[in-house]
């Protein structure tokens, strides 16, 4: 079931007063980003914030679910959506702990067709 995207709208505007806060759409679900770090996933209209350990001491009774099948436990938000100040400072928290995204880099392209060989020159 994919999520509603009435619902990520609002999660990204209880969330805006913790930084620049954005979704973008991904296999069914969202990816919540903010100030360009992903924090949370929107799958199957449930929020689900990336563990951290001063988040599991900021939210107290800890409830954690995988976001999908195979996916490792997150943090469930489920009681606490409407409380727009504590969402913020979850976020605010999960941000400063969450590691900066790994640049890409980009192989260069090869100039040759792998299937070209080079013949040795006879003497």
């Amino acid at each position: 079931m994919a999520s509603d995207e009435a619902f990520v709208q609002f999660i990204v505007d209880q969330m805006s007063d913790a930084g620049r806060v954005a979704s973008r759409k991904m296999f069914g679900g969202y990816a919540i980003y903010c100030d360009d770090k992903v924090v949370a996933l929107v799958c199957d209209s449930q929020l689900f914030v990336k563990p951290t350990e001063k988040g599991r001491v900021y939210i107290g009774d800890v409830v954690e679910a995988p976001p999908y099948q195979g996916a490792k436990q997150y943090f469930l938000v489920e009681d606490r959506l409407e409380d727009r100040e504590w969402i913020s400072e979850l976020i605010r928290i999960t941000t400063k702990e969450v590691p900066n995204s790994k640049a890409r880099t980009i192989k260069p392209r090869r100039t040759t067709p792998r299937t070209l060989r080079r013949v040795p020159r006879r003497k």
